[in-house]
């Protein structure tokens, strides 16, 4: 279905941006096409002025004028009234020379009022209190030069003041309102725009949120992975009880990468739904070390924390994310060296993180996508009010290191 189009029942200025050629150097876009309103208020405004022409042709023979200045007034009349249909492109003139002519011709009133009535509308009051001023001192003018014998003097020059003065604020009121229109249409689509703008940075963040989730848990699944079939690769002669050793580690991490992809789409599939599986903690930090000794690193844990289940979970759940990150990058970076993991503070002082390892020994291949990680943690970081860093030790290692905060 199609949304019906009711453009034609506005004023062309307010349909939208004006038609044209835009191109640089132009002084001004195109005047915008009159609407099947616009025609309608254009015939009905030169009706008006006709009308009100008339009154005043009559009141030029009924003062006994010659035929020859009834005969001018009647040109005047119909040059006025047929200017009107061209008062968009040049309201100022066409309301300017109306109001002088207005002060000797009385045939042309009516047009004189129509102008003086568009330039209220489409200009500003600066430019409005001149012309008005200009209508009224024709207007007064008028039953002087030219008087209606059926009509005091006080009470035409009145009545030629108090018409100005309608005619002027009604056309004011009328651009108030389009005004008043217009803003709100702004401020509509300023909403919409805006409205937009935030929906694309919710994605953003959620889509960086899921990479950084995605690469904090898969990436240390995958590193043990790699290390043990590597090591099944270059030792085909390893004694059995290392092959079987090995085969299982690389079954049980698969198995945990697997699960933790399942929860993972579980979360994208349901938003706000965390899954089955328990999110890890500062406590669970026994078991990460545990699991890399497992698989064959050489891990030291030190932690001054008294009691790891009392830091709150998301400033523990980053700090596990460090560690785990840091212990990540050890292993494929600077494998068969020593790691360490330190942990201290407490509430209102913070949460530290460390993890250090050792120059690697010989030369190391490059890992794909190296420096992701870091990127993440930084985030990560950042996201729960602290600090992080990171960079080469003095000894030819390389440590990580955070500040949580851990409010009392």
């Amino acid at each position: 279905m199609t949304r019906t189009d009711y453009s034609w029942l506005l004023p062309s200025e307010m349909i939208g941006p004006t038609r044209g050629p835009q191109l640089p150097g132009d002084r001004g876009t195109a005047r915008p096409r009159r609407t099947v309103r616009d025609w309608g208020v254009d015939a009905l405004m030169f009706l008006i002025a006709v009308g009100i022409g008339l009154v005043g042709l009559a009141v030029s023979e009924r003062a006994g004028n010659s035929d020859a200045v009834v005969f001018l007034d009647l040109v005047a009349g119909v040059l006025a009234c047929c200017s009107l249909w061209v008062r968009r492109r040049w309201p100022m003139e066409i309301a300017l020379v109306l109001a002088l002519l207005n002060a000797v011709a009385p045939a042309t009133g009516g047009a004189a009022l129509v102008a003086l009535f568009v330039v209220a509308v489409h200009r500003p009051f600066r430019l409005v209190a001149i012309v008005g001023v200009l209508s009224m001192v024709g207007g007064a003018v008028q039953p002087v030069v030219r008087p209606d014998p059926a009509t005091p003097l006080v009470t035409g020059i009145i009545a030629a003041v108090v018409l100005v003065l309608l005619v002027t604020g009604w056309g004011m009121l009328v651009r108030a309102s389009r005004q008043l229109v217009v803003a709100l249409r702004e401020r509509a689509s300023r909403a919409e725009a805006e409205a937009d703008l935030r929906a694309e940075q919710a994605q953003r963040l959620a889509r960086e949120a899921i990479a950084r989730e995605m690469h904090d848990v898969l990436a240390h699944r995958l590193t043990l992975l790699s290390v043990h079939a590597g090591a099944l690769e270059f030792r085909p002669d390893a004694p059995a009880p290392e092959v079987a050793r090995a085969a299982g580690v690389i079954r049980d991490s698969a198995h945990e990468a697997l699960q933790d992809l399942r929860m993972i789409i579980g979360v994208l599939r349901t938003p706000g739904d965390e899954g089955d599986r328990p999110q890890p903690t500062l406590a669970t930090l026994d078991a990460l070390v545990a699991e890399s000794r497992q698989a064959g690193m050489k891990v030291t844990l030190d932690s001054s924390v008294d009691d790891p289940s009392a830091v709150p979970a998301s400033i523990g759940r980053t700090a596990y994310r460090i560690a785990q990150e840091g212990l990540t990058n050890a292993r494929k970076h600077a494998p068969g060296t020593g790691s360490t993991v330190e942990v201290g503070g407490g509430p209102g002082d913070g949460l530290t993180v460390e993890v250090r390892n050792a120059a690697p020994v010989g030369e190391v291949p490059k890992v794909p996508g190296s420096g992701q990680g870091l990127i993440g943690l930084a985030e990560r970081a950042a996201l729960a009010g602290g600090r992080f860093e990171h960079g080469p030790t003095g000894d030819g290692g390389f440590a990580v290191r955070a500040w949580l905060p851990w409010t009392s």
